[in-house]
């Protein structure tokens, strides 16, 4: 079929991890019976943002948390991206997104490429580096949709890892992220709109819902934008599910009208894969 329905989950994240998994999956059940067929949970879904939260969190996975995940994916026979949760590996930490198919297989593990560590004077300062270790590989998975490529949050700054999954043949790229007060009235909608655009694909981010009290605010504003840079569905700040319906086939003409792909000059450049 070339039209699907995609639910974000704008989760409100607590201090505790088993309330925050029961929440989700019940969350991911109404947006089951809604007709979704891809789920998105928001980053950090499971626990409070923030370094030092993230070790005191951190699960194997599998684990508790994606268990819940794959348990309610093979329940609603849907497609879950699991937002992402801080994993324990080795003993290092990473930033990362379980995907679970209908039958609640592991498809996927995502770890975070670009770690957000950042300084704006008298705004915001957080470094993800003094707790996390970085991801090196791509992902994508396959629905009976379209090819699905995944970010987290920081990653979706970075136009060539798009572009690198826009080149594998995805038509959706979903970027769980948290951004703040300070980047995401800035750049939270630019940044997807920029990334739909230059690469003629539906573009979907998941925040966490807005809290106050948090240490780290995040900004809230799920949206899906279309290819043509649309804004189809956004979120305010409070608890909710986003709902858009995408369109393979309006993707598939807006290819055709501006063929941009078979315009590239890569007889003067290249984005190219170091990895597979």
């Amino acid at each position: 079929s070339s039209a699907f329905r995609l639910a974000l989950i704008q989760l409100q994240v607590s201090s505790v991890k088993s309330d925050n998994l029961t929440r989700a999956c019940g969350l991911v059940r109404e947006a089951a019976t809604q007709g979704a067929k891809i789920v998105s949970l928001p980053e950090c879904f499971n626990c409070p943002y923030g370094t030092k939260y993230f070790p005191q969190y951190a699960e194997k996975i599998p684990g508790e948390s994606t268990q819940k995940l794959s348990e309610v994916a093979k329940e609603c026979s849907i497609y879950l991206i699991g937002g992402s949760v801080p994993e324990e590996d080795a003993g290092k930490f990473y930033n990362t997104c379980a995907v679970f198919g209908p039958d609640g297989t592991l498809l996927i593990k995502y770890r975070k490429l670009h770690l957000f560590d950042i300084d704006v004077p008298g705004k915001i300062t957080f470094h993800e580096s003094e707790t996390l270790s970085p991801g090196d590989s791509f992902s994508t998975f396959d629905t009976p949709y379209c090819r699905v490529g995944l970010g987290i949050c920081y990653d979706i700054r970075f136009a060539e890892l798009a572009q690198i999954y826009a080149q594998r043949g995805c038509q959706l790229l979903v970027y769980p992220g948290a951004f703040n007060l300070t980047t995401g009235p800035a750049h939270w909608e630019l940044l997807q709109r920029g990334r739909a655009v230059d690469n003629q694909v539906y573009v979907a981010t998941a925040s966490p819902a807005r809290d106050d009290q948090a240490s780290y605010v995040a900004w809230g504003h799920s949206t899906v934008v279309s290819p043509w840079g649309d804004v189809l569905a956004k979120a305010g700040t409070e608890e909710t599910i986003v709902y858009s319906d995408i369109d393979l086939k309006r993707l598939a003409e807006i290819r055709q009208q501006i063929p941009i792909f078979s315009q590239k000059r890569s007889d003067l450049y290249a984005v190219e894969a170091k990895k597979p």
